[in-house]
């Protein structure tokens, strides 16, 4: 499975971002997709993750601002951002999980992406 994320960029304080995740290889729906983030000289955290079936999860510190869902005909898993603040810079990993695992632990996925630059500016 290959994961490419896009749609990182910068934006101002308060501005919103929607990143994507496109999927090619494997079957998309056997795949829990996961977004991650990753600030310099931080560790790798959980942002939101979604099931083949729309079932969602978030950091709690995100709910409210972030929205995950998927396009399961397009392969396609999206990260919508708003409200967005200056600790939400960081790089932001799309993955997949297939089978059993815990959600919000990274180590459990089984594929990622190279991740996509979010920087918001005060």
């Amino acid at each position: 499975v290959q994961l490419q994320a896009s749609g990182g960029g910068l934006v101002q304080a308060g501005g919103s971002l929607r990143l994507s995740c496109a999927a090619s290889g494997g079957t998309f729906t056997s795949y829990v997709m996961g977004w991650f983030r990753q600030a310099p000289g931080k560790e790798r955290d959980f942002v939101a993750a979604i099931r083949w079936d729309a079932t969602t999860y978030y950091a709690d510190s995100l709910k409210g601002r972030f929205t995950i869902s998927r396009d399961n005909p397009k392969n396609t898993a999206y990260l919508q951002m708003n409200s967005l603040k200056p600790e939400d810079t960081a790089v932001y990993y799309c993955a997949a999980l297939l089978g059993s695992g815990s959600y919000s632990w990274p180590n459990d996925y089984d594929y990622w992406g190279r991740g996509t630059l979010v920087t918001v500016s005060s």
